[in-house]
């Protein structure tokens, strides 16, 4: 079973942000960039299920600027096989990272994909629910568990209260 699983490159939850002067975004001048926290439980989730013998290849896959390449590594360090890069400098919203990630699975063909519950930055948990529309794929949101057997998928959920 290969895995796929989308990181994105954040600004470090330690850090303090800055608006810039003209209030109309983050300053991100000198910030440390991290991993998204979400997508580090991801990639950890994926090679775990390959420790168990389930998965043979984990994929890592990031849409971001030449800068993003510090995430892919950290996910290869994790223990990822490979790294995939869809280079841009502009800025990506959920539906386009959708749409990417979409082409990127119908090239690669994963039998399963993997993204972390949200995005420190935007907070909007969209990706996801976007690229199982576009795919026609089922989805579990909110995954705190998963389990693989005889080719089946299950996923635990918890929910509040």
């Amino acid at each position: 079973m290969k895995i796929l699983v989308a990181v994105k490159r954040v600004i470090d939850y330690n850090v303090k942000i800055r608006v810039k002067a003209d209030h109309s975004d983050v300053d991100l001048t000198n910030v440390k960039m991290a991993m998204n926290p979400f997508c580090e439980i991801a990639v950890e989730e994926a090679v775990r299920l390959k420790e168990k013998g389930v998965a043979s290849e984990v994929v890592a896959v990031t849409i971001g600027p030449k800068a993003a390449q510090e995430q892919l590594r950290t996910a290869l360090a994790l223990g990822a096989d490979r790294a995939i890069h869809v280079e841009t400098e502009e800025r990506v919203e959920s539906l386009a990272v959708a749409k990417l990630l979409k082409q990127v699975i119908d090239e690669e063909q994963p039998q399963l994909t993997i993204l972390g519950k949200q995005a420190i930055d935007t907070d909007n948990n969209q990706t996801g629910q976007m690229l199982a529309a576009l795919t026609g794929l089922p989805q579990g949101t909110f995954a705190s568990k998963l389990e693989v057997q005889d080719d089946k998928l299950s996923v635990t959920r918890e929910i509040d209260g």
